[in-house]
């Protein structure tokens, strides 16, 4: 039988034990020399000296992960089976309730988030008006203040609660829809007190904040929006001029604006329908229906020369001199200047 030399077997032992003692702890995967690290006086790396390059491993080192030791991230010098997720490295104070991608609203500067407005844009919620000053934990309501599940983009989901309990005007009872929009407008830095009335605009003389005073015992619902069906105390009690007795119509919109006190009402009809009073000659030549209309409760009846008196009679009469039948009392003015000229 054959046997090895006692040396040959000795140089055998000693080889595989020093391959056993220069195996490398990081594994075949890392791919580099030794001394690209190490030095021959020490095992030991300084950070304050070596930075590895990582744009060649899809994770650049920016901003607080520049500063690290290579240890905090590779836990068992495997540099190949480090994954390059936040969530291997970072906790999830959120638990998921956010997702898993930390750079949506974080850097590697800081954990300080700066875009809190885009990221709510990004989720089909503006934080416009109202909704800007408002603190995240008043809708994301959470044991810890960190969670942030999605709170719906629909008012009552936050809002539901102060739908319920509003009484004035109470909201169930009068039916109103449960979208806040409809009436509240978001973009208005004055809470709920702000109304938006777009189906009968509230500007002028009808900017009020007491709803009881159009809608009378709690009536919200098929209200008319004819002025009169408000005002008809107001045109009854009417004397300059007295409109009831007058017959004057109930459009309060024939004369007057919205504007606050009936003030000014103007009948600019009148120039098409009757005579020009607002333009041609008589334009800014009065103040007052009744500087014309001197009768009072009828209108139909109206006397030129009540204004027209300071002309010299005999002067009048000289230019009438080819009318036949001309009387400067007369009432019948309108039947040759129509138009006042």
């Amino acid at each position: 039988m054959y046997r090895l030399p006692w040396q040959v077997i000795f140089g055998l032992f000693v080889l595989a034990g020093m391959k056993s003692w220069a195996q490398s702890p990081h594994e075949a995967g890392l791919g580099i020399d030794c001394g690209f690290c190490h030095n021959e006086d020490s095992w030991h790396i300084s950070t304050d000296t070596f930075r590895y390059d990582h744009s060649g491993h899809d994770f650049d080192l920016t901003g607080q992960h520049v500063s690290l030791d290579c240890k905090e991230c590779h836990t068992d010098l495997k540099f190949n089976g480090t994954h390059g997720r936040c969530i291997d490295c970072h906790t999830d104070m959120h638990r998921q309730s956010v997702g898993a991608d930390c750079a949506r609203c974080h850097t590697t500067d800081n954990w300080l988030v700066d875009n809190i407005p885009e990221l709510h844009e990004m989720a089909g919620f503006s934080l416009e008006g109202s909704h800007f000053n408002v603190s995240c934990e008043a809708c994301h309501i959470s044991d810890n203040g960190l969670l942030f599940n999605d709170a719906g983009n629909v008012c009552s989901n936050c809002h539901l609660e102060i739908y319920h309990n509003t009484t004035n005007p109470p909201h169930v009872e009068a039916g109103f829809s449960t979208d806040c929009n409809q009436c509240h407008d978001p973009m208005s830095t004055g809470g709920w007190t702000r109304v938006s009335h777009y189906f009968f605009p509230l500007t002028k003389g009808h900017d009020i904040m007491d709803c009881a005073a159009c809608h009378r015992n709690q009536v919200y619902v098929g209200l008319s929006s004819e002025c009169f069906s408000c005002h008809e105390a107001q045109y009854n009690d009417a004397e300059v001029p007295d409109h009831k007795s007058s017959g004057f119509p109930t459009d309060c919109t024939q004369c007057h604006t919205t504007d606050p006190g009936w003030s000014p009402a103007v009948f600019e009809d009148h120039d098409d329908l009757y005579f020009p009073v607002y333009s041609g000659k008589h334009g800014g030549e009065w103040k007052l229906c009744s500087e014309c209309h001197t009768t009072p409760g009828d209108y139909t009846l109206f006397s030129c020369t009540d204004c027209h008196k300071h002309r010299d009679a005999a002067k009048l009469e000289r230019k009438h001199d080819e009318v036949g039948g001309y009387s400067h009392d007369s009432r019948a003015c309108l039947e040759c200047h129509p138009s006042g000229r």
